[in-house]
């Protein structure tokens, strides 16, 4: 039927063999899919006593998805979800991947998966009813299945899942499925129900194992100590004194460093730190400074030249600009931001004759199995990736460097695992930061206040330039890690958006809400401004201009009802913003005060209404909204990554400041169920908190307002000077 999705025999395999849980503990060996005729991998396992193995091949790092996308195909499935198993899979993207990869990234997990494992639960479904009619010899749509059962009605008669397993064959054609042969929403048994996560026992009683956790026979550790600017090179190196210590096995010459490996940690941390090495000074990064480059970011974004990249373009909007009856601009910046993933960077690595394997915590197995496959010369089915649990990944696990290093130390110790840990210094100079972007945007209004022009251009170094350079020319130039797409929630008329390429040496990465982050605090910033210049309250002005969203128009009378909006506050003052990114609809209000003497801002209160669509956890996306929320606020007012001379000035939590618990507001969240497909929810707090700071402290002075991210006592305080 037209626009129905179907799922073919080859998206899954059943399988009637064993049954494990979530594995912890000893690091367990991969479980080999059972062989079915015709099929090539595995995702659900059906033991004769009922217990349903359900295969998870993405990054559980907090965000409760390895819950969340067995729950779905259970629930189509219909099984007794006490007696579902969750299993990380192997590392196979063209069984259990998209187009051939398995990786986790953008809040795209559920967005991705939903329909998917939907369909694969209802085709499993449709496999039991078919062996159970078999076995009672009576048709399929005499019988329904509920909690781990096949129940004949007319009779009364009820088998058991297990029951069906030792005899339950997968046909060479299978039965198409559509969606029309899902289950509606409302006969959810677990979807947008409270359900314990699968993952929070063992973490809770420490046998979980993330990647620096894995312990190999045999194993012993490596350290590398890097450049301290980016792209440099050893010239000389003076490990005379440190070769001899003791515990230390092998000094490893790296295109990326100098490589230690001991039997400790200890051993190599200390040897590391120790070496003496002449570097190059030859790498484009060792001109960079990150204010001088802010500030000609500011310059180039400021002026129309040949370099911009259209990313996209409606109607004319210069010459509507030219045409309009007023016209507003700002320039909003933000800075770098390191991801200082709780869990150290780290990676575990065997080479053995033709044996790879790897063990790491990481956002892209696939991607690692493709990069260490070339630099070994066979082909990457013969790269075994084991993926762990992982303690923080926000962009960073998303990269393949850490696993690439353990490889390459693992190659000097043949048969031994080599251990990879990055110190908190390391993993700062290494760190692929968050891009330090300038924004300029040009709004046109006709008489009555309606938007009729926007132009707004973005200048930043280039994600897709050191990761898929390929990429990026067929892409004309355009990244959209680093601009976004253009989308904007409000009816803007003719629209332009741009993008002036940056390339000063810097590797820049995503980090949780990279684009959306900063794009979203420029376009809230200046609705803000817009309505200010209307003499229009800011909520009032967002929801005309709204009309025709109603779920946006509904989280943002929540969120102001939640706030109090209208509420006088002597010494305080409320802001609002709106995002609409990842298919999500999200309203913030925050209620800040500002210090007298300091110019600091503090966060009283943050009020947050949002609409996901259909609810798979409830109570894990109201957690992972507040996750967002308070990720976005460290942005927002403190993370700073300031560069010198090519080099990283911050290196530890000491200097880099990310929140205290002691900073934290009171965060009230109201979750608003909707009939639609389910939205991204881990990155979704991030977009909408800086702006509604921002926006509300534009309100406590007068419109004095600050441009830059994160907005720092001393920025406060210039923008209250000007």
């Amino acid at each position: 039927m037209p626009g129905l999705r179907t799922v073919s025999r080859r998206s899954f395999v059943l399988g009637g063999a064993f049954a494990i849980g979530v594995a912890f503990g000893e690091y367990p060996a991969w479980p080999a899919p059972v062989p079915q005729a015709g099929n090539l991998g595995a995702w659900v396992h059906l033991d004769v006593d009922g217990t349903v193995t359900i295969q998870f091949a993405l990054a559980e790092m907090g965000q409760g998805i390895m819950t969340t996308l067995p729950l779905i195909l259970a629930e189509e499935m219909d099984a007794d979800w006490a007696q579902v198993r969750v299993a990380q899979s192997p590392c196979d993207g063209a069984t259990y991947g998209i187009k051939g990869a398995i990786k986790t990234f953008g809040s795209t997990a559920t967005l991705a998966n939903y329909q998917r494992f939907r369909l694969i639960g209802a085709q499993i479904r449709r496999l039991l009813l078919l062996a159970a009619a078999t076995r009672l010899g009576c048709t399929a749509a005499e019988l329904q299945t509920e909690s781990g059962h096949v129940r004949h009605e007319r009779s009364g008669c009820t088998m058991s899942y297990g029951m069906l397993a030792s005899q339950l064959r997968v046909p060479e054609v299978l039965p198409e499925i559509t969606t029309a042969d899902l289950k509606p929403a409302a006969k959810f048994r677990y979807l947008g129900k409270p359900v314990k996560r699968v993952d929070v026992p063992a973490k809770v009683d420490g046998s979980a194992i993330f990647g620096i956790d894995v312990r190999r026979p045999g194993m012993v550790y490596g350290a590398i100590l890097r450049p301290p600017v980016q792209g440099e090179t050893a010239l000389s190196v003076d490990d005379s004194t440190i070769a001899a210590q003791p515990g230390i096995l092998k000094i490893v010459h790296l295109p990326g460093g100098i490589g230690v490996i001991g039997d400790s940690v200890e051993a190599t941390q200390a040897a590391k730190n120790g070496m003496k090495v002449v570097w190059s000074n030859i790498a484009k990064a060792k001109g960079y400074s990150s204010a001088a480059a802010r500030s000609a970011y500011e310059a180039a974004v400021s002026q129309t030249g040949a370099q911009e990249a259209t990313y996209l373009k409606n109607g004319d909007a210069p010459a509507a600009l030219a045409q309009s009856h007023a016209a507003l601009a700002a320039t909003y910046t933000a800075d770098h931001a390191a991801h200082l993933c709780m869990e150290p960077m780290n990676a575990t690595a065997l080479v053995d004759g033709g044996t790879i394997e790897l063990w790491a915590g990481t956002q892209a197995p696939t991607s690692i199995q493709v990069a260490v496959a070339k630099l070994a010369g066979v082909a990457p089915a013969n790269i075994h990736v084991h993926s762990t649990l992982l303690g923080g990944g926000f962009g960073r696990r998303f990269e393949v460097d850490y696993a690439v290093d353990a490889y390459l130390l693992a190659k000097e110790m043949p048969g031994r695992p080599v251990k990879l840990i990055f110190s908190r210094e390391d993993d700062v100079r290494k760190d692929p930061y968050r891009p330090l972007v300038a924004q300029y945007v040009q709004v046109g209004l006709d008489e009555t206040g309606r938007i009729t022009a926007w132009h707004q251009r973005i200048a930043g170094e280039s994600y897709f330039a050191r990761t898929a350079p390929a990429l990026l020319e067929k892409l004309a130039g355009k990244d959209p890690l680093v601009t976004g797409l253009g989308d904007i929630s409000y009816p803007v008329g003719a629209q332009l958006m741009e993008y002036v390429r940056q390339d000063r040496g810097i590797a820049v990465g995503a980090l949780r809400g990279t684009d959306a982050g900063y794009t979203i605090f420029a376009v809230e910033s200046m609705i803000d401004e817009i309505a200010a210049h209307l003499g229009r309250d800011p909520l009032a002005y967002r929801l005309a201009m709204l009309k025709n969203t109603p779920r946006a128009q509904a989280v943002l009378r929540e969120a102001a009802a939640m706030a109090g909006w209208d509420r006088k506050r002597p010494g305080r003052a409320v802001g609002i913003a709106y995002s609409g990114d990842l298919s999500s609809f999200l309203a913030v209000v925050a209620e800040i005060s500002l210090d007298a003497k300091t110019s600091g801002i503090t966060v009283h209160g943050i009020w947050a209404a949002f609409d996901a669509g259909q609810i798979m956890q409830p109570v894990n996306l109201e957690a992972q909204l507040e996750g967002g929320l308070v990720f976005g606020l460290g942005l927002a007012l403190t993370e700073q990554l300031n560069i010198k001379n090519g080099a990283a000035v911050e290196s530890n939590f000491s200097d880099y400041r990310v929140l205290r618990m002691s900073d934290l507001p009171e965060i009230q969240i109201r979750l608003i169920p909707t009939d639609n497909p389910p939205g991204g929810a881990g990155e979704a707090g991030i977009p909408a908190i800086a702006p509604a700071i921002a926006n509300a402290l534009a309100q406590l002075t007068g419109g004095k307002r600050v441009r830059a991210l994160p907005m720092l006592p001393e920025r406060v305080k210039a923008a209250l000077a000007a």
